[in-house]
């Protein structure tokens, strides 16, 4: 079996009959998230998750109920897991601004977070109608969330440099449509796009926004 990078992989092998409640669930997100990657939604099954899992139908129903259910919780596992990569960085108070910004960059793009698995499902929830409620339902209050702790730095950094005539929110604004687009690109042209590309662009950008506090980064970190 081979994986959305091509690499051959492995079923995940049963950890058990006494496997706890937490380790089971964590088996059927990881292959629903595999899945996905690899079929799509309206190609993922019950049956293509327990495949990418080695477990058994019974094991899914009983965990989840049912699809809708276990696609939702593939979401939020994803979500958190990106909200947490940021999060951390953004609490830790002895950090500047400048560096709580670079540090949710580098969340956005961190290849435990953005690699092409994990956004071929992000995409699919995104691109798909039927699930798209989906998303929105998970994704509003996280993304909101970002916006937010963004714009607060965005605010104090201006205020800092005395950038009289950039607006907080339109840069945090910015900010959001960059990660989206890098990211589309990325997955669809993965051989011209990288996250390390994107957060040499993004670092350009704050550097020209805000010159007294962001040192534009060195032509030769570039990729391409």
């Amino acid at each position: 079996m081979a994986d959305v990078n091509g690499r051959t992989t492995k079923p995940a092998k049963p950890t058990g009959r006494t496997a706890s409640r937490e380790v089971r669930r964590q088996q059927l997100i990881e292959a629903t998230i595999e899945s996905i990657a690899k079929h799509g939604i309206t190609g993922t099954t019950m049956t293509t998750v327990t495949g990418f899992a080695g477990l058994s139908l019974g094991i899914v129903n009983f965990h989840f109920q049912n699809k809708q259910n276990l696609y939702e919780e593939t979401l939020r596992h994803l979500a958190h897991e990106h909200r947490d990569q940021w999060l951390k960085s953004v609490q830790t108070a002895e950090l500047t601004p400048v560096a709580k910004l670079l540090a949710i960059v580098d969340a956005n793009f961190h290849p435990r977070i953005c690699n092409r698995k994990n956004l071929s499902v992000w995409y699919s929830f995104f691109g798909e109608a039927p699930y798209r409620h989906v998303y929105r339902k998970i994704m509003d209050e996280i993304d909101a969330e970002r916006l937010a702790s963004m714009r607060t730095l965005f605010e104090q950094i201006i205020e800092d440099g005395q950038y009289d005539d950039i607006d907080a929110a339109d840069v945090a604004n910015t900010m959001e449509a960059l990660y989206d687009g890098y990211s589309i690109n990325i997955l669809i042209y993965p051989e011209k796009f990288s996250g390390a590309d994107a957060r040499v662009r993004i670092r350009e950008f704050l550097a020209n926004t805000f010159p007294r506090h962001f040192d534009p980064p060195a032509a030769q970190t570039r990729s391409n």
